[in-house]
This record gives C-alpha cells, structure tokens and sequence, in this order.
C-alpha cells in the first residue's frame, strides 16, 4: 500500500483487528522508507443491495433512510441513536446475508416495525402511522387493536410453563 506521506509502496502492518461488527479489518501500517504510521480499512466487496420501491423503481440500498425514519419515530423517547445505530446494522445485515439482491421496501419497513415493537410501543404506532399510509383514523385504531391483541397473546403465553399449564402467582 502506498504511504500517504512519502508515496513509497512498502510498508508493514503493525495491528490488525475486527472492525464495524467483523465485517471489516482495521489495520495500522508503518511505511519501510519514512516510519510514518497509517491506518487502512479492509472490508469484501460485496453486490449492492438494490431496494425496489412502491412505485416499483428501484434504487442502492441506504441504511441511513432507516436511521433517520427510526430517529423521527423515536423523537422525544428514551431511545439512544446507539440502539437506532445497532438495529439499523442489524436489519442491513439480515437483509444483505440473505441470497437476494433486492429487497421491496415494504420488506425493510415490516423489519422496522418488528424492531420498534420490541424497544419502544409508541415508537413503533409512530412508525406505523407513517410505514402504513393510514387514511382515516379507523384504519389507524384497526393497527392499534392488532397491536394490543399480539401484544396480549404474547403475555398470555409468557404466562405459560414448560408443562402448558398457567404458571402460578409468586
């Protein structure tokens, strides 16, 4: 690798580790010739990951679009950009680890919302509310009462031992 300081092409690799989840390397190098110290990213080359929109046009994969809709459902919540961060990666990673190529964006809003459903309750209405177009309020109540029903059965189930027998008040 060519020295950012001198130009000449040897040098040594000094410390080399994982870097953004495993899926890069981060390397510090030291060129033979000046003794300048450099650090260089190493990561696959991977296809793009095309998403096809409603409209049916497509365009590249962007995890930023995820961050910034999860930030606007999330505005005044006790959610961290941290965790938006890491469920953003996370669903890119779902997305790009599977043999598709291109991934319809109704895909990436239903992992959205399974995400939100998990952090964050009015999160996940707020998402919703945008994600599913509602035209009147009824539609938005319809998504709600399904919200609660899963929700409830969740609960219910939780509430059940290895047996199927209701678990009993501690």
């Amino acid at each position: 690798m060519k020295c950012p300081y001198c130009g000449h092409d040897h040098d040594k690799v000094v410390d080399s580790r994982p870097y953004d989840d495993g899926t890069a390397i981060r390397r510090r190098r030291e060129c033979i010739s000046c003794g300048s110290r450099f650090t260089t990213y190493e990561k696959v080359d991977t296809i793009p990951l095309m998403v096809i929109k409603r409209g049916g046009e497509r365009e590249l994969f962007d995890r930023d679009k995820i961050v910034n809709g999860m930030l606007r459902a999330c505005e005044k919540r006790p959610i961290s950009v941290d965790v938006i961060n890491n469920v953003a990666r996370e669903i890119e990673n779902h997305l790009s680890s599977g043999l598709k190529r291109e991934v319809s964006t109704k895909e990436i809003g239903e992992l959205v919302m399974e995400h939100l459903k998990d952090i964050d309750e009015i999160a996940y209405v707020r998402f919703a509310s945008v994600y599913r177009e509602f035209k009147d309020a009824q539609s938005f109540m319809d998504e709600l009462a399904n919200f609660l029903k899963k929700d409830a059965h969740n609960n219910e189930a939780n509430d059940i031992d290895d047996n199927g027998q209701a678990k009993q008040p501690e």
